[in-house]
């Protein structure tokens, strides 16, 4: 069954999980990266990496799979989006 709607960014959800009191420079220091980097991923201007997942999931008790896959989907999602040729899938047999 295919999802007609498309995924949040991770960037989205993970602003869903920082306590409201907390500022995007506290919590850049806190995961040890920069603020810049932070609001990127927040702003959904920019995705979520391996290191970064490993990071989320140390700081939020998640796995980092639930970040790479949330990135996954919204990328799968978007690139289906896209127009794309036509392609004919390999026949293995043919020589």
């Amino acid at each position: 069954m295919s999802r007609m709607h498309n995924p949040a960014h991770p960037g989205e959800v993970l602003r869903e999980w920082l306590p409201e009191n907390m500022s995007v420079t506290q919590a850049a220091k806190e995961l040890q990266i920069s603020r810049v980097t932070l609001s990127k991923v927040l702003n959904s201007k920019a995705g979520i990496t391996a290191g970064m997942a490993l990071r989320l999931s140390e700081w939020l008790s998640t796995t980092p799979d639930v970040w790479l896959d949330m990135q996954t989907q919204w990328e799968l999602w978007q690139a289906k989006q896209q127009p794309r040729p036509t392609i004919k899938p390999l026949d293995r047999h043919a020589a």
